[in-house]
């Protein structure tokens, strides 16, 4: 593994400085072109993922909102319960078409689950 260069220390009129050869400097610049390509890469990508967790929360936040209105959430009594001893089925599979808000919901804490 080759090692990096180790710069060349100069005084440069009463001040600290560092002297380069051309190749060397122009190794530097093309590096900094290459971070700043990557630098604003990367602020896409955050900005990215800040768009996309803002909407995650609100997703959210309005299955939160639409929950309690929506007969795929509502529970049986378990008065309700049929006379063979088993367990009612919850309104979400009698709906045909399934309950999207609570597969969104699932979707969304299984999401959740694996980003923490």
């Amino acid at each position: 593994m080759a090692r990096a260069p180790r710069p060349r220390h100069i005084t440069l009129g009463g001040r600290a400085a560092v002297a380069l050869t051309v190749e060397e400097y122009d190794q530097l610049i093309a590096s900094r072109r290459q971070i700043g390509g990557q630098s604003a890469r990367v602020r896409v990508l955050a900005q990215r993922a800040k768009q996309a967790e803002q909407l995650l929360d609100d997703l959210e936040a309005l299955i939160t909102a639409h929950r309690a209105g929506c007969p795929g959430h509502t529970r049986p009594d378990p008065a309700d319960r049929p006379e063979d001893g088993t367990t009612p089925k919850t309104p979400s599979e009698d709906v045909p078409g399934h309950c999207l808000c609570g597969d969104v919901e699932s979707l969304l804490r299984a999401h959740r689950d694996t980003v923490s």
